[in-house]
């Protein structure tokens, strides 16, 4: 804000005041328009601290004390929730999802207020934005655009984001589980630093929909777990397909041993779906619950070969 004050005495020496031949001072106007953004906002984010040193950032979910925030930042198995208002509650963990860095927490409140959430449909390259973080004694914002948005993305750690979507945008030290505002004030996602490194990501509403259900429902995602290591491998013709996935390692104990899974197998299908990467496997086993009864198609000893495994769930 001083620096506006400076630019706007510097404006009146030249008589360029704040209004013109009748028109505003753009640059006020977008000013108070973004810190309106901000203070608006600020009634739906939380400060939690559940790690070792700085405070991380929370978005209230609904009104009766759900609360998302970044999986990562839960350091320690008590968590403090501090609301707009200064009041701290001890919070629960109801689950989380290391796969997209999604965390539930509840809270014993009421009345809590419920942010307007964005659909990602509208989202473009360039729009500008506005991320929100909590992590000391006040509430920061740090402005940027909207860097990249594309389609579907798996994680590394087998998470699936129904849009990928990079904001431009400095998220500093405390600000992953906080918002991601749109020029309208509205919730664009949730933003966390852990799903690629270096680089921020914003999780949107389909993303925090899915994940925030199952959490509820079941405490986890409860994505299924294979138990293998796996690289891709180039395969004869008789095959049937030019690349599958070599195993490397069978986890003792795990489904994929209890199925008969050996190192050396190559994984050609599993559920019906070809099998080339290693990203293509773990997107299957995210989209297959725990418990569920799947055929593996495999290549052993220059043949073909079909397992039924059941699958167990990735913590």
């Amino acid at each position: 804000m001083a620096r506006l004050a400076l630019l706007e005495r510097r404006m009146r020496c030249y008589g360029l005041g704040p209004r013109l031949w009748g028109m505003s001072n753009p640059i006020l106007e977008l000013s108070n328009a973004l810190a309106s953004s901000v203070e608006g906002a600020g009634k739906s984010v939380v400060r939690v601290d559940a790690g070792r040193w700085t405070g991380s950032t929370g978005v209230v979910w609904s009104s009766d004390g759900l609360v998302v925030t970044a999986a990562h930042a839960l350091r320690r198995s008590d968590v403090e929730v501090t609301l707009p208002g200064g009041q701290t509650l001890e919070a629960a963990v109801v689950g989380r999802d290391p796969g997209t860095d999604l965390a539930l927490l509840k809270l014993e409140a009421t009345g809590l207020a419920v942010p307007e959430w964005a659909e990602p449909e509208g989202l473009r390259v360039g729009q500008v934005v506005l991320a929100l973080g909590w992590p000391g004694k006040h509430l920061r914002a740090s402005l940027g655009i909207l860097g990249n948005v594309a389609g579907e993305w798996r994680t590394p750690a087998g998470g699936r984001l129904e849009r990928y979507v990079q904001p431009d945008v400095s998220l500093y030290p405390g600000f992953s589980g906080g918002p991601l505002l749109d020029a309208e004030g509205r919730f664009v996602g949730l933003n966390t630093q852990a799903l690629r490194r270096g680089l921020a990501l914003t999780l949107t509403l389909p993303t925090l929909r899915r994940i925030t259900e199952r959490l509820q429902k079941h405490g986890t995602a409860r994505r299924g777990y294979l138990g293998v290591g796996a690289q891709p491998v180039r395969l004869p013709e008789g095959a049937g397909q030019s690349v599958g996935l070599l195993l490397v390692s069978v986890e003792p104990g795990g489904p994929a041993e209890r199925a008969g899974l050996l190192v050396g197998d190559v994984l050609l299908a599993l559920d019906g779906k070809a099998l080339g990467r290693l990203e293509e496997l773990l997107g299957i086993l995210a989209d297959l619950p725990a418990g569920t009864q799947a055929r593996l198609k495999l290549w052993r000893g220059g043949q073909p070969l079909e397992l039924e495994v059941t699958l167990g769930e990735r913590q």
